[in-house]
This record gives C-alpha cells, sequence and structure tokens, in this order.
C-alpha cells in the first residue's frame, strides 16, 4: 500500500502533542479524520472539519441547504496542499496543523510522536493547563474532584499507537480473501444462480464452524454465512457475474477499495452500524459470550433515541437484531465461535473503524 507521511501537531498545548503517521496516499478525508483520532488519542466524540486554503470539509447536514462545508467523503487527502487544519470539538477548540512530508513506508502506522492526549470535554487548551495546574496542586481544593474525573493523564505509547493506527485503517478480512481467490479465473454459478460445489467445499474445508451437520455440504446455502457472502460482494461491486460467470470486478485487487466498500455495508452512520460496531467490540473487550450475556452488554451502549414502531428498544429487540446480524457479522470474520456462545472474529479490530476504536478503549476500562 502506498502511502504518505504527515506531522500533525496540536497547537496551545504543552508538553507538545506531535504525531509523525504513515497513512494510505488514496484515503479520503473521512477515512484520514479516523486515523488521526486514532494517532492523536481522541475518541471520535464530536464534531471535526477540515479547513484548507480558505475551503472547510467535513459531514455536511441534509438539512442544511445552504451547505458551505464541502462533503469530506467525497475529497481525497491528495486533493488538499501540502499544509492544512484539523479541528476537532468545536465547543473546546482543539485546533491541529497538519503538514505532508513526502512518502511514507509501506505499510501505515506511527512513525514517532510525543507528548500524550488531553482529556475529552476537559474546556480546550485553557481548560487542560488549569486542569494539569489542579492535578499538579494536591491542595487545591478540586485536586480530589478532577483527580477522579481524568485520572492519570495519558503519555505517549508509540507502539500502541502504531497498532491502533493500522487496525484503523484496516485489512482485507481472511474470508473475503478466501472467496476472491476461488473465484479469481471466473466460475461458472448453477442455474439457480448459486456457487458451484467445489467452491462450497473448498470454503467448509477452511471455516468448518460455517456449517455445523459433520458431513460435507452440497450448495452455499448450507453454509449460511457463505451465501451472506456471496450477497455482499456483488453487492459492494467487488464481484460481478456476466454471462453465468462470478468474478471479482477490478476494485477487488486494490486493499484499499476492498475495504472502503465493506465498510459501506454496514452504514457506519446508522443504527446497523453502530450495533455492529459495538457487539464486535463487546467481543474484542470481554472475550467469548453466550448470546443473552451479550445482548446484555451491548444494549447498554447502544445509547437512548433508537426506537421500532414507536416504542424504545428493549432486550428482546436487541436480541432478534443480533440473531439478523449473525450472519453478516460471520461472513466479514467479525465475529466466530458457535452460534450459542460467541465471540470475536479474526477481522474484529480491522474493519469497521468504530469497533476498533471502542474496544481499545474498553480494553482498558470496559463500561459493564
Amino acid at each position: 500500500m502506498r502511502t504518505t507521511r504527515l506531522r500533525v501537531s496540536m497547537r496551545d498545548v504543552e508538553p507538545s502533542v506531535v504525531r509523525v503517521i504513515d497513512v494510505p496516499a488514496a484515503a479520503s478525508l473521512t477515512e484520514l479524520h479516523e486515523v488521526l483520532q486514532a494517532a492523536l488519542g481522541w475518541t471520535d466524540s464530536h464534531l471535526h472539519r477540515f479547513e484548507a486554503d480558505g475551503l472547510s470539509y467535513g459531514v455536511p447536514d441534509p438539512d442544511w441547504e445552504d451547505q458551505l462545508v464541502r462533503d469530506e467523503a467525497a475529497t481525497r487527502l491528495r486533493d488538499l496542499p501540502a499544509r492544512f487544519e484539523y479541528l476537532y470539538d468545536f465547543g473546546d477548540g482543539w485546533e491541529h496543523d497538519v503538514e505532508v512530508l513526502g512518502r511514507g513506508a509501506e505499510t501505515p502506522g506511527c512513525v514517532e510522536g510525543t507528548g500524550g492526549c488531553p482529556p475529552e470535554d476537559c474546556g480546550g487548551p485553557h481548560g487542560y493547563r488549569e486542569l494539569q495546574a489542579v492535578l499538579a496542586d494536591p491542595h487545591h481544593e478540586d485536586h480530589a474532584h478532577l483527580r477522579d474525573w481524568a485520572g492519570p493523564l495519558p503519555s505517549f505509547d508509540r507502539v500502541a499507537t502504531y497498532l491502533l493506527v493500522r487496525q484503523t485503517v484496516g485489512e482485507v478480512p481472511e474470508s473475503v480473501r478466501l472467496l476472491l481467490d476461488l473465484v479469481a479465473g471466473g466460475v461458472r454459478l448453477t442455474p439457480g444462480g448459486r456457487l458451484p460445489r467445489s467452491v462450497v467445499r473448498a470454503v467448509q474445508e477452511r471455516r468448518p464452524v460455517w456449517y455445523p451437520l459433520d458431513r460435507p455440504a452440497s450448495v452455499e446455502e448450507d453454509l449460511v454465512p457463505l451465501a451472506v457472502l456471496h450477497q455482499i460482494l456483488r453487492r459492494v461491486g467487488l464481484a460481478r457475474l456476466a454471462r453465468g460467470v462470478l468474478s471479482p470486478t477490478r476494485a477487488a485487487a486494490d486493499d484499499r477499495e476492498v475495504v472502503r466498500r465493506l465498510r459501506t455495508w454496514f452504514e457506519t452512520d446508522g443504527f446497523r452500524g453502530r450495533l455492529s460496531a459495538v457487539t464486535v467490540a463487546v467481543l474484542s473487550a470481554s472475550g467469548p459470550l453466550p448470546h443473552a450475556e451479550l445482548v446484555r452488554r451491548v444494549a447498554p451502549q447502544m445509547g437512548h433515541g433508537w426506537a421500532v414502531e414507536g416504542r424504545p428498544l428493549v432486550t428482546a429487540d436487541y436480541e432478534a437484531l443480533l440473531h439478523g446480524l449473525a450472519a453478516e457479522l460471520r461472513a466479514l470474520d467479525l465475529v466466530g465461535g458457535d452460534w450459542l456462545t460467541w465471540e470475536a472474529g479474526p477481522s474484529a479490530r480491522t474493519l469497521l473503524p468504530g469497533a476498533t476504536m471502542l474496544a481499545h478503549l474498553w480494553s482498558g476500562e470496559p463500561p459493564w
């Protein structure tokens, strides 16, 4: 993967917070935002914006007709000048200077850095200075309260940050690579539009848990995640059917594009995306869980405001919704284990940025 090296400096903060990171050269600004959050240590809890040459890029508001912010998802890093700004949390007002240094290493990651990230919601640079002063003074009347609120101020860990950046950039799931390789030369589907038995059994050999019966599978529906994966790859444009032959598209040869398209499947800003990310993050932080316990931990982390037929979601709703998502999560190696006990799959921290961020946070101090 070709990368671009960036130097990111937080303004008006001491000790200085600087990160030198290698990011995918073809990254969109949405993807760059996700990587910057991981590299700096923020938690993506507030709004953000990029500014360059008098133009602003962010997430457009569909309810605002006179839109002054350009769509960051439609803009690539290479479209910006060599120096630009990244703004985060408009209330606290964290400002970052970003400088393009040139070509990076062969893989994304954090090359070097200094300074721990300030706590979220501490009042911006001015509030952070006041917080530091109070924490340094055991006799201050607010010392105990703010010590409990902020905890120990974080330091910079380059190895951990390198890994988190890599995970946030993402990797192609093994299951996706497997099926794309199996159809690489083009395979003729059955008259009913199914994958041929040779492909089904090749997948069964690599993913035996996808078919609980102790016998060779016959059709792709025997391996429910395989049938779902087949449809996902076609719908996101990674495989196409022409004259009865299924083969990978040109986009499937580009790992960055494969990850980008797979992420669109979950509608990351909607309910399904949130439920998927929270579920995978809970499993990553907790280890294997029976389905009932998983539901008990997932539901509180979804937040308020979700409803079905005009009423708030309850436990039974989450049980049904997770059952409905199970095959998709397994198809993309986000979830593993048997159908009664779920566990994090091999792609749990390397496909959905939301799951990566939450798993990182909850691994240190889980909210349950």
